[in-house]
């Protein structure tokens, strides 16, 4: 649990160091990729490039392994099985969406970003983009009045609905729009089980029959499991949005807290992200 007692939060913020470093990690490869797209590179391309980019640096275990979804796909158009989320081979053409997702560990850190682009000019995505800053203002300011998950999540659609969007993290297992993530045994090398790294999955296993005796789930959805306040710890949320083969979504880390300081009862890891200077950077045009 994330505490507030003085030594407790010394030990606390020094772990918060270590996830919003390999966070930074993350969006500094998708940002390096997404500068190296061009029309005939195709998912698989993508995931390939960012697998390589964060081995580069270190990377040897993996919550998942990247991956990469162009056009439509950005909207899960058509999605009904697992299979369908691992890339392909769609070729990136001018003006199409497109999303890189990878949860890389280092270090034993955790993290799990989702990075939305496109390439070139396409107003449509840039809509969506611009309306993504209201679901996370919404989540944290829900999560901080401590209503169950399942409310916040409730609320998070019908936000999507006001502004004429479908929620696409319905498609995901469960329909999560976000799961814990936690510090796991720092190792060289981690074998993978379709996409996941096993390493993770036993701690997510873990957590999940801690949860289940003691009424939590470490999966955000809209499901009766997840019908309880925020549980103290890391979330990586992902509200993903769509509109007519056009998708777009963020993810990053939340820290929930057992403060009784609003402020100090939840925030996100970093606002020093690709996503929140684009926000910042439209509130200062305005």
């Amino acid at each position: 649990m994330i505490g507030n007692t003085s030594a407790g939060l010394r030990g606390v913020k020094a772990d918060l160091q270590g996830f919003r470093e390999v966070q930074q990690l993350s969006y500094a490869c998708a940002e390096s990729v997404a500068a190296r797209l061009v029309p005939g590179v195709t998912e698989r391309d993508a995931a390939r490039m960012q697998r390589e980019w964060l081995r580069e640096r270190g990377v040897r275990d993996w919550f998942h392994l990247p991956f990469a979804w162009f056009g439509d796909r950005t909207a899960f158009t058509g999605f009904r099985i697992p299979l369908q989320f691992f890339p392909t081979n769609r070729k990136l053409e001018p003006g199409m969406p497109f999303i890189l997702d990878m949860a890389p560990i280092h270090h034993g850190y955790t993290s799990d970003i989702g990075y939305s682009g496109c390439l070139g000019p396409n107003p449509v995505h840039q809509r969506l983009m611009s309306d993504l800053r209201d679901h996370r203002e919404l989540i944290l300011a829900e999560v901080r009045e401590r209503r169950p998950l399942r409310e916040i999540y409730e609320d998070v659609e019908r936000l999507m609905v006001r502004q004429g969007y479908a929620n696409r993290h319905r498609a995901y297992p469960f329909g999560v729009m976000a799961h814990k993530v936690d510090r796991v045994s720092d190792r060289r090398w981690s074998p993978t089980l379709f996409g996941f790294g096993t390493n993770s999955l036993k701690g997510l296993a873990k957590d999940a029959l801690h949860g289940h005796r003691d009424g939590w789930s470490p999966l955000w959805s809209p499901h009766r499991f997840s019908d309880h306040p925020p549980q103290p710890g890391l979330w990586a949320v992902e509200p993903h949005l769509g509109f007519r083969g056009t998708g777009a979504k963020f993810e990053e880390i939340l820290v929930v807290t057992d403060s009784q300081d609003p402020e100090e009862s939840a925030f996100w890891l970093d606002d020093d992200l690709p996503h929140v200077r684009r926000r910042q950077k439209e509130a200062s045009t305005v």
